[in-house]
């Protein structure tokens, strides 16, 4: 209960000076780098899994099954080694994320990052330079070991240096990153289509540019105030909060820091602490965020985006270019959340966008299923409205399920539990990234033009889970959640009710 008698007895953080500082942006672009090396693994692995010469070197019965006359059109790529190729990196993740969640409460945030960046890059090298299957795998594997190691580090960093009034808008930067490393992973697809044989050697091998980036970057950026003090480094705390808020009148919220570090060294398991009853709600939202983020089928759509249109009869290239357009509008949807979600809250984009993209699924679903057969092309004016719809679907997760996915766990959870609760969320991401990574390409030669309505279903869900039981967490100080928000939320407060009633009953 410490960090809440803290900001009991202060008043309240609301009211922390601060400025928006350049060391603040610097810091949260810099370390939004990692959201690029994610971004641009998500954009290359689906153009690189459609080019012939790649296929021909490590997938020819694909190649061969791709070039029949009358194959199949939703069971062209069905193989299963060709969906491991995608999905190896988020299994990876998993394990990697836990022992990054580690490092984050030992060694610090920023030295996290830097873990990731020498993994990604050791991963792209054996990716552009494999000779055989089996070096390919290993790669991917190191390559998610890149992604788990930046995605437990990275969103935390930028919830714990923000500013509270800013922290929506600065941690969606991670967010716009991935959308943006999408974006270049599909121009260098486009470009690199037409570079016999190695191609896609070039395309797998500029994944080494971001990370190079954040490895760098952050040897210059500052730790974490919080990261500081919980590894009893006070001064430097003190100092790099001054830094970040532009203020030397930081005394209240240093004070806050302090006495939220003090309660989570109590903690000697935080995992264990999960399971008391009032970690429930947080760890429920943060995983169900997760699972749905997931379930939208938004990583259908940028995973298998150049396969999915030469399904509906576009071209290699014409495919390709489509695919820079869905992540050319992934990426300016984005701005929509970096500047909005401070001003209309979480919430709000969360409905809308739910909304929004359960039209898109159900319109691009019937399309496929009436004109869409086993063997033939689809008229290419409706292959353009589904194009057209696919975009109107990529803009609403742009603005809401990506970037909120990734704000709301890092920024719910209290100190003791943090780094523990936030691996939670993001294994749990990776796991269902794996899953839909790796079972896509048989579910869509299985359900065929079904698969939008699976998950069409999935957004219902979503959607009425942010209206029901998703509480607003816009403006509050990190360190205020439980008080602010989980006590007053109409249905969570009950698990915050019964710890006080059995804490005065053991007094």
């Amino acid at each position: 209960m410490a960090p809440q008698i803290a900001a009991a007895n202060n008043g309240g953080g609301g009211d922390f000076p601060a400025k928006l500082t350049g060391q603040v942006i610097l810091c949260s672009i810099i370390a939004a780098f990692g959201g690029l090396m994610f971004g641009y693994d998500i954009g290359i692995s689906g153009g690189v899994t459609s080019m012939d010469d790649f296929l021909l070197k490590f997938f020819r019965s694909v190649y061969e099954k791709k070039h029949r006359a009358r194959e199949n059109n939703y069971c062209k790529y069905d193989n299963q080694l060709l969906q491991l190729f995608t999905s190896s990196l988020y299994l990876s993740a998993v394990l990697c994320s836990w022992i990054a969640s580690i490092c984050c409460k030992k060694f610090g945030r920023k030295r996290t990052m830097q873990m990731a960046a020498a993994f990604f890059f050791v991963g792209v090298v054996l990716n552009a330079a494999a000779a055989n299957i089996y070096m390919l795998i290993v790669g991917r594997v190191l390559l998610g070991a890149g992604v788990g190691f930046g995605n437990q580090a990275v969103p935390l960093f930028i919830s714990e240096i923000a500013p509270a009034k800013y922290r929506g808008g600065l941690n969606v930067c991670f967010q716009l990153m991935i959308t943006i490393g999408i974006l270049i992973a599909n121009l260098v697809n486009y470009f690199t289509s037409s570079l016999h044989p190695y191609g896609w050697r070039i395309s797998l091998g500029l994944a080494a540019i971001p990370a190079i980036f954040l490895g760098v970057g952050s040897i210059f950026i500052v730790e974490t105030p919080t990261s500081l003090v919980e590894r009893g480094h006070k001064e430097e705390g003190m100092r790099a909060l001054k830094i970040t808020r532009g203020v030397d009148d930081v005394a209240r919220e240093f004070e806050e820091i302090v006495g939220a570090t003090e309660a989570a060294a109590k903690i000697e398991t935080p995992f264990r602490n999960l399971r008391k009853r009032s970690s429930f709600p947080q760890v429920f939202c943060a995983m169900v965020l997760q699972v749905f983020q997931q379930f939208t089928g938004i990583n259908v759509i940028m995973f298998y985006a150049p396969v999915l249109f030469q399904t509906m009869g576009l071209g290699t290239d014409a495919s390709l270019l489509s695919a820079v357009l869905t992540g050319g509008i992934n990426v300016a949807a984005t701005f929509v959340a970096v500047f909005g979600v401070d001003k209309f809250g979480r919430r709000k984009l969360l409905i809308q966008a739910a909304v929004q993209m359960l039209i898109a699924q159900v319109v691009v679903g019937s399309i496929l299923a009436h004109y869409l057969k086993a063997t033939n092309v689809i008229p290419k004016l409706l292959a353009y409205v589904v194009l057209c719809f696919i975009c109107v679907f990529v803009m609403g997760f742009a603005w809401s399920w990506g970037p909120l996915g990734w704000l709301i766990p890092s920024e719910i959870f209290p100190l003791e539990t943090r780094t523990a609760g936030f691996f939670v969320a993001v294994s749990t991401n990776m796991i269902f990234t794996f899953l839909i990574a790796q079972v896509f390409l048989t579910m869509l030669c299985r359900m065929r033009a079904s698969i939008f309505f699976f998950f069409a279903f999935w957004i219902v869900l979503m959607g009425s889970f942010a209206v029901f039981l998703l509480p607003e967490t816009k403006g509050i100080p990190i360190d205020e959640m439980n008080e602010r928000v989980w006590k007053k939320h109409w249905f969570w407060h009950r698990f915050f009710d019964a710890d006080r009633v059995n804490g005065v009953a053991q007094a």
